[in-house]
């Protein structure tokens, strides 16, 4: 069958090729080697808040009626994550598996069509190959992007990551703060090192999990960000709940992934990376940076490439597979 011929499979999907653990909250003292590390624990309280969310104008541009309405209770019941008076450190430790990464999707119902997908992701490890998108992951491990706003409120971070290959134990250290959120040009050797160790990964040349361990130090008694539950019931009787594992609070896996994920700057008119996603989609500010009327969203590269055989350049190339070892259903099954 020849390559115009081709349609994009209708039942299409990929296994995610970074598969990231939860992260687990602990806590110690930065002062005191012989403090033990001891788990970070959701707690509940009741608060009486304020009145401050937008009013109408009926009520905002009359007196009275703004009076009468801060005057209501507002009460809440919240869970909170706050690090012992005694202990000044966050510790957060997840794991990172890296499988290997040949282009071959999970569930494919068209054999010509993988056979031709298989052959473009071939062509891209034979020409470009990973070694760009594990220094970018590696880059974000290293700068701890994914510790999210403890990140921004901690006075230093230190990042541990350990690896053992081929039965050689590696041990890396990182100052996480000194390492740029905004680009990935400047890696120094030890990013270098873990790229190199990622990369072995996704070529299939080692087996690799990582074991990553942050020290954030936070202040004293100072408050933690685990991750926050979506809560569906409408009945609740908590307006924050936090995610917890085994009574420790946690950071959701799909939250580190993100952040592990957050290299494409190749989207037009970039300036800061995002995470890698079909759209460009960033929940946070309600934006898709990539548009499929410009032709530089997933479905739109990823079709040319492998039905029409129009490769992209390069930076495109790296995000399209970004994507696939982002993993997800991708057949053309929906489309209308």
């Amino acid at each position: 069958m020849s390559k115009l011929a081709l349609k994009t499979a209708s039942v299409l999907a990929f296994e995610r090729n970074l598969d990231i653990s939860d992260g687990f909250f602990a806590q110690t003292n930065s002062q005191d080697v012989n403090t033990k590390v001891t788990p970070v624990i959701i707690k509940e309280k009741s608060v009486r808040g304020t009145i401050s969310n937008r009013q109408k104008n009926a009520i905002a541009n009359d007196p009275t009626k703004l009076d009468a309405e801060i005057q209501k209770a507002n009460l809440q019941t919240v869970d909170s994550a706050s690090l012992d008076e005694s202990n000044d450190t966050l510790v957060v430790t997840w794991s990172g598996k890296v499988l290997p990464f040949t282009g071959k999707p999970n569930v494919c119902n068209d054999q010509d069509y993988q056979q031709a997908l298989v052959a473009t992701v071939k062509s891209y490890l034979d020409g470009e190959g990973v070694s760009e998108l594990a220094r970018r992951y590696a880059t974000n491990i290293a700068n701890a992007r994914w510790l999210w706003r403890n990140r921004v409120g901690a006075q230093s971070i230190k990042v541990e990551v350990s690896c053992d290959t081929d039965g050689k134990q590696q041990q890396l250290s990182f100052d996480a703060k000194s390492i740029s959120l905004h680009n990935f040009n400047e890696p120094s050797n030890d990013v270098n090192k873990l790229a190199s160790i990622i990369e072995r990964g996704l070529t299939g040349n080692a087996f690799v999990i990582l074991y990553v361990k942050s020290f954030a130090i936070m202040g004293y008694g100072q408050e933690v960000y685990p991750s926050q539950e979506l809560v569906l019931d409408t009945g609740k009787t908590k307006s924050k709940i936090l995610y917890e594992v085994n009574g420790k609070a946690g950071m959701h896996s799909q939250k580190v992934s993100n952040a592990i994920r957050t290299i494409d700057d190749w989207y037009p008119n970039a300036e800061f990376p995002i995470a890698i996603e079909p759209y460009g989609a960033v929940t946070t500010m309600g934006t898709a940076f990539r548009q499929p009327k410009d032709k530089m969203d997933f479905y739109s590269l990823f079709d040319n490439w492998v039905l029409k055989g129009e490769a992209p350049d390069a930076s495109q190339q790296h995000y399209v597979m970004g994507v696939l070892i982002r993993g997800g259903v991708f057949g053309a099954s929906g489309k209308e």
